[in-house]
């Protein structure tokens, strides 16, 4: 009898053990199913260094790194503006001022009442960029300047070191989403939530990096782009890949997969960006 009892104890242990396992088993496949987990963000690597800034951020800052390059500036004015902009607004283009500047407004906190634009245009990050960049073209050697001393040239702010703190970002950003470091923007996301739409990407794109030619098959879109501009488009779109659906990202011998949000080698097309939409959420 108590043979038995034994036995029927250890059988109710393993059962219940059993029960939790499985238990823990189900919870973790749901964790990993609902992706509750995964802290979206996108990295920029120069040299040692790793920088870090949210999807939205990132895709701000690649729209403002592709002015740049529209432009014909120098990585360092993309440097210069991404550093100025993470300071003023956080890479946001937020529609509100601050005490020293109640109309302040956009990714520059530009001011209506000093000239920049009116509400509406300093809103708009495309004509907000260019304002900048044609600032700060006027300043005399701006490319020698520290960061520091060339944004607050254009911005006349009341903190005049404050964009110091953010050289190491706009650096490592600005050199990525310039095409001058390959493959150095990384983004880990969660699943697309919807289906790309290829429109909304060659619009996005147009307006980053304009006269391209891009052609759509399916789900894919096709951007023809050498070299560093070819970095600079595929680092746009990962930068972007949250924002506009994307899946994968192709060029130059490696691919950027939104699944493992990492670069890895790859065969890819010569000259030519590839970019794979969600096909479905």
């Amino acid at each position: 009898m108590v043979r038995r009892r034994r036995q029927r104890s250890l059988l109710v242990m393993l059962l219940l053990v059993t029960l939790v396992a499985g238990g823990v088993w189900a919870a973790v496949s749901s964790i990993k199913r609902s992706e509750i987990l995964v802290r979206e963000r996108c990295t920029a690597v120069v040299g040692p260094d790793t920088f870090e800034l949210a999807p939205d951020q990132a895709a701000n800052a690649a729209l403002i790194s592709g002015i740049a390059v529209q432009r014909g500036l120098p990585a360092r004015a993309a440097s210069i503006a991404l550093a100025t902009s993470i300071q003023e607004s956080k890479l946001r283009n937020i529609g509100h001022g601050d005490d020293a500047g109640p109309d302040s407004r956009g990714l520059f906190q530009q001011r209506p009442s000093q000239g920049w634009g009116t509400e509406q245009q300093v809103m708009d990050p495309v004509y907000a960029s260019n304002r900048f960049y044609e600032e700060l073209e006027e300043v005399p050697g701006f490319e020698a300047l520290p960061i520091t001393e060339a944004a607050q040239k254009v911005q006349r702010s009341a903190y005049p070191d404050a964009y110091a703190d953010h050289e190491g970002e706009g650096k490592a950003f600005a050199s990525a989403l310039t095409g001058h470091s390959p493959a150095a923007l990384n983004c880990v996301l969660k699943s697309a939530d919807a289906p790309g739409d290829p429109t909304a990407v060659l619009e996005q794109l147009e307006l980053a990096h304009p006269g391209l030619q891009a052609s759509v098959e399916g789900n894919q879109l096709y951007v023809a782009a050498e070299d560093t501009t070819g970095w600079a488009v595929a680092q746009w779109a990962v930068a972007s890949a949250k924002e506009l659906q994307l899946e994968s990202v192709a060029f130059g011998g490696l691919n950027w997969e939104r699944a493992s949000g990492s670069w890895s080698t790859a065969d890819t097309r010569t000259g030519t960006v590839v970019i794979t939409l969600a096909a479905d959420a």
